[in-house]
C-alpha cells in the first residue's frame, strides 16, 4: 500500500464535494486527508485528497473522478516534485512549570503560540505532515488536550501548473 495525493480542479458548484467524496464511499475507498478551497478563479475549486492504496485503486479512482461532469482536471502529486503542507492547531496542558520548555520546543519547530491561559496553550503548526507528527509526538509528553488538522494541501514545484491547458468539459 502506498500514499497518493491527488489534486483535482472542479467547477465551484454546490454539491460537487459531496459527489467526489460519495464516489470514494460507494466504492469502499478511504480518504486519509481532504482539503478544499477556491482557486484564484472563483468559478474553480481545488480538492486535495490523500489516500492509501495500490496502483489499481488509484487508477480506478482517477477513472471514476474523470466521469464526473464537474471535474475539470486530475493530477497526481508526487512528494519529490511537490510541496505538501498542513495546518495543525493543538491545545496542550501547560502550567507555569512546563510553559518555558513548551515555548522552547515551539521555537525549535518554528511554530506559533496563538493562545495561552493558566492551564493550557494553543500552538499553530504549518508544515509537512511528517514534521507536524514529530512535534505532536514530543508535545504528547506534556498532555495534548485536543487538536485539529486541516489535511494536506499541495502544489507542484516549478513552473508546472494544473491550470495549464484547462478546458471546460
Amino acid at each position: 500500500m502506498r500514499r497518493y495525493v491527488l489534486s483535482i480542479l472542479v467547477k465551484n458548484t454546490s454539491g460537487v464535494l459531496s459527489k467526489v467524496t460519495g464516489l470514494f464511499s460507494r466504492r469502499g475507498y478511504n480518504i486519509r486527508s481532504l482539503s478544499v478551497g477556491e482557486t484564484h478563479d472563483p468559478k474553480i475549486s481545488r480538492i486535495t485528497i490523500e489516500l492509501v492504496g495500490d496502483e489499481a485503486v488509484l487508477e480506478q479512482i482517477q477513472k471514476q473522478l474523470g466521469k464526473l461532469i464537474e471535474v475539470i482536471k486530475i493530477t497526481g502529486l508526487r512528494s519529490k516534485s511537490s510541496v505538501y503542507k498542513e495546518l495543525v492547531l493543538v491545545k496542550v496542558k501547560s502550567n507555569a512549570k512546563k510553559r518555558a520548555s513548551i515555548i522552547e520546543l515551539c521555537d525549535i519547530f518554528r511554530t506559533k503560540i496563538v493562545d495561552i491561559c493558566a492551564e493550557s496553550m494553543i500552538i499553530e503548526m504549518a508544515g509537512t505532515p511528517e514534521k507536524n507528527d514529530a512535534l505532536l509526538k514530543l508535545l504528547d509528553e506534556y498532555g495534548i488536550i485536543e487538536l485539529s488538522r486541516t489535511g494536506i494541501t499541495a502544489l507542484q514545484r516549478g513552473a508546472v501548473s494544473i491550470h495549464e491547458d484547462t478546458c471546460e468539459k
